[in-house]
């Protein structure tokens, strides 16, 4: 098992900035994808953004240009930077993890969430 531990939510005006951060533990070795998808009240959950162990990149049409995810492989870190926030971007954020082979959409460990709210 892999265990996640998210940080970096909370309150912030639209327009504002945010930095999010996910720290992996456990059967790193596993790890292929790492990412982050969200969930808004009354709403599925969505993938925001993924990155894979060779660098490449996945993104929710919606956070193009505004949110930018990168990876630390030594240290088995993931990060999320959102910028020009707005209110449509609040939800509970999860940190989450892949094995190599699986689709963007695919993942088998998850953090314990974290919110992220936006006023207007």
């Amino acid at each position: 098992q892999v265990q996640l531990v998210e940080s970096g939510g909370g309150l912030v005006q639209a327009g504002g900035s945010l930095r999010l951060s996910c720290a992996a533990s456990g059967k790193i070795f596993s790890i292929d994808v790492m990412g982050w998808f969200r969930q808004a009240p009354g709403k599925q959950r969505e993938l925001v953004a993924a990155q894979s162990t060779g660098g490449s990149t996945k993104y929710a049409d919606s956070v193009k240009g505004r949110f930018t995810i990168s990876r630390d492989n030594a240290k088995n870190t993931v990060s999320l930077q959102m910028n020009s926030l707005k209110p449509e971007d609040t939800a509970v954020y999860y940190c989450t993890t892949a094995p190599a082979g699986m689709s963007w959409y695919e993942y088998d460990n998850w953090g314990q969430g974290t919110q992220v709210t936006i006023s207007s």
